[in-house]
């Protein structure tokens, strides 16, 4: 068998880019990265890895999308590669590594992420989360060599009061969404978690977190020795990859400028954000009603069609995923190609988290928002929080135009009726100006 040359994976360098070849990876995982297509490190990666491959502890400011899951999966592989002792075996299973993240649509995106960096190791990974899959995940952690486990705290913590885990060997751990963990009230079983790895001296600790509050600084100093921090900028996350269009228009002008960027771009991948759940059942039923193929994702669908539809979305047999922001930062799937803010969000963060669907990892995405009278009054905060004015524009005549069936059922839109909503666009117009003067 021919050994693999990462010469041969020839990426020339550039100025102010760190390539993956000069952070000091091995053969096997550099040869993943080469499958993967993997050139130059984001700014998370270029900032962490000299850190992380080292042994040290880190605390990683940064969104969904930039890359960070990469950074402690190949800490993880190449730490575990490059180390002597052997995986400990079966009866009760004994992982080197624990990865803790809050949902299970992200346990099994980072599982999968890491099977594809590893493939080329003989180390084994497992997804170990709650609503399905029970006896299965039982059967491969109670008979398989588990090196790495990717989890959520329920469904772990139930294994190793069984004994069917066994955390006493794990000398890295990786806490994922440590802010949402906070949130969704998981700390205490994160907690009685830490409390069965080795002892914070004798294990590397990597905690990533969207927000560094006082909340998450001192549960970094509690469970992490000595960690550096680093602090990705959120207006460098939202504008470098991400185009951002603001529409205004009528709230009635909202489903037909949505429905004709569906019609345009059948082949692409895009996610629609509401902010209320009786919205996004409303908008799904509609697209449906007018022959395009989508998915509901909000709190009110089961765990198991959670995951089903958003694999269908993964694979691309639905094109168009409808989620309220309950679902904003559990979804990490590749080749988003639009994200659509049909309501903005109340929150600007969460503005931040759904657009950071699309343009991930350094891909081009782009994020259209709908501001009619009542939406126009978030955008002043939603600027401030990343930085940066947002273009706002009316639609072009070819996306007002109403779906067939609607032509059927209603009659030509009069002159007066034209004027009324040219009037809301000003108004809308004129509200977003004068906020952004300070006047209201």
């Amino acid at each position: 068998m021919k050994i693999w040359d990462p010469a041969g994976y020839d990426i020339r360098p550039i100025p102010d880019k760190t390539r993956f070849h000069d952070v000091g990876l091995s053969n096997a995982v550099m040869h993943a990265i080469a499958d993967l297509n993997y050139k130059y490190c984001t700014p998370i990666q270029e900032k962490s890895l000299p850190i992380t491959l080292k042994g040290c502890d880190m605390v990683g400011k940064a969104n969904t999308g930039t890359g960070k899951s990469a950074v402690f999966l190949i800490t993880i592989i190449n730490r575990l590669l490059n180390q002597t002792s052997q995986p400990v075996s079966l009866n009760p299973a004994k992982p080197r590594a624990l990865v803790i993240a809050p949902t299970r649509e992200l346990v099994i995106q980072i599982a999968n992420d890491g099977r594809q960096l590893a493939k080329y190791t003989s180390l084994n990974i497992l997804a170990v989360y709650g609503g399905e899959d029970y006896q299965k995940q039982l059967d491969q952690a109670r008979y398989n060599t588990n090196d790495i486990i990717v989890a959520t705290p329920g469904r772990l913590l139930d294994f190793v009061s069984k004994n069917i885990i066994k955390l006493d060997q794990c000398e890295i751990m990786v806490i994922d969404e440590a802010d949402r963990m906070l949130d969704m009230g998981f700390i205490p079983d994160v907690r009685r978690i830490i409390g069965q790895v080795r002892e914070k001296n004798l294990r590397q600790t990597m905690l990533f977190s969207a927000t560094i509050t006082e909340a998450v600084k001192q549960l970094a100093f509690q469970w992490c020795r000595k960690p550096e921090f680093i602090d990705i900028p959120t207006e460098q996350l939202t504008v470098d990859t991400v185009g951002q269009i603001v529409y205004l228009v009528t709230t009635e002008e909202k489903y037909r400028v949505l429905y004709n960027l569906i019609i345009s771009n059948l082949d692409e991948k895009i996610i629609i954000f509401t902010n209320q759940k009786h919205e996004a059942k409303t908008l799904s039923q509609n697209l449906q009603g007018h022959n395009i193929r989508c998915s509901l994702l909000s709190g009110d669908v089961p765990q198991r069609k959670r995951g089903k539809r958003l694999e269908r979305f993964r694979t691309g047999k639905v094109n168009v995923l409808i989620a309220t922001d309950v679902a904003a930062r559990g979804i990490h799937i590749e080749g988003v190609s639009y994200v659509v803010n049909f309501n903005l969000p109340y929150e600007p963060e969460n503005y931040v988290h759904r657009i950071g669907r699309t343009g991930r990892a350094g891909a081009l995405g782009t994020s259209i928002s709908f501001a009619c009278e009542e939406d126009s009054f978030y955008l002043p905060d939603i600027e401030e929080y990343i930085g940066k004015e947002l273009e706002c524009v009316v639609p072009e005549e070819n996306m007002l135009t109403p779906p067939a069936s609607i032509q059927k059922l209603k009659q030509p839109k009069s002159n007066k009726t034209n004027i009324q909503q040219s009037r809301q666009r000003r108004r809308s117009a004129n509200r977003i100006s004068e906020a952004q003067r300070g006047k209201i």
